[in-house]
């Protein structure tokens, strides 16, 4: 059984920043990724909003990023942990069928999009369908696009989008909106249009995303939209699952519940990125695993 100072559950931004700053402490450290690297990072086309970078695209950054981590530790990809438990002052994990034992670990597993599941979504992600107005949105300027969802965060970036001149809509599949009503209100001051009763059916394209297909669910009518793109705001899936299992506490939302420091209520397991909700941003990302890297050096030595 191989033995870490400090093993990383996730590849993403947060994970690969952790890897970087505990490496940096001749802690040995290793990244256990259930995919490939990079997580939901990947599929940002391109940032305009990441210190250093005038734009550079998710895919770049992140090699980048892991070459960088690949200097101070070590990445497993495609090895999903299954079962974390305590054994004496360690930590065990058992990841496809192999073992690992460390001091202190570091959950940085992310969050998944809730998808919308129709027809064209999968197909357009990167060229149309986009899931970060904050990410994307600068590269619709005076383009026209419909931000799907009624919640705080559909509002957020409907009212980001027409603040930078893109032409927005919204779609909400109620007659009226889950979002606080100060955002409500900001939404009628812009007079943002908004598609009652009505879901996505299908969005449809060639290379790009086309038009959208609306179905409402009151009058049973479909309409069928031109748009340039498509921003899916329905909310994110937690991927905490495993912190649970091993007694981590999350709030109502299935976040793992962290302090400042990035410290779960757990002794030396930490916890950084979207898998803590909070702002979802790289940069933010980036942030807590340097935190959480750090919080955990001060523990251990």
């Amino acid at each position: 059984m191989e033995e870490y100072d400090i093993i990383i559950i996730g590849a993403g931004p947060a994970g690969l920043t952790a890897a970087i700053y505990s490496g940096r402490q001749n802690f040995r450290t290793l990244v256990l990724e259930k995919m490939v690297t990079g997580g939901v990072g990947s599929e940002v086309p391109m940032m305009e909003n990441y210190p250093g970078f005038q734009i550079i695209a998710g895919k770049e950054l992140i090699e980048l990023m892991k070459n960088q981590a690949l200097k101070h530790s070590e990445i497993r990809e495609k090895e999903e942990v299954k079962k974390i438990e305590k054994v004496g002052d360690k930590i065990k994990l058992s990841a496809d069928g192999k073992e690992y034992l460390t001091k202190a670990l570091i959950i940085s597993t992310g969050s998944k999009h809730r998808r919308l599941e129709v027809p064209g979504e999968l197909d357009f992600i990167g060229q149309g369908v986009c899931y970060c107005a904050t990410c994307d949105g600068p590269l619709y300027q005076g383009k026209r696009v419909l931000v799907i969802g009624g919640g705080n965060s559909a509002a957020q970036e409907a009212l980001y989008l027409d603040n930078i001149g893109v032409y927005v809509a919204m779609v909400h599949r109620r007659d009226e909106l889950r979002a606080e009503q100060y955002l409500q209100d900001k939404l009628k001051e812009k007079d943002i249009p908004i598609f009652w009763d009505s879901v996505v059916e299908e969005i449809k394209g060639e290379n790009r995303v086309k038009s959208v297909l609306l179905y409402n669910r009151k009058t049973e009518e479909k309409k069928e939209v031109e748009i340039d793109g498509v921003f899916i705001s329905i909310g994110d899936i937690p991927s905490s699952q495993l912190a649970a299992d091993m007694g981590a506490k999350l709030d109502k939302n299935g976040y793992i519940i962290t302090n400042k420091a990035q410290r779960t209520n757990l002794p030396l397991v930490y916890a950084a990125g979207d898998v803590t909700g909070g702002v979802r941003q790289w940069v933010v990302a980036c942030s807590e695993g340097a935190i959480a890297a750090l919080s955990a050096y001060e523990d251990l030595i």
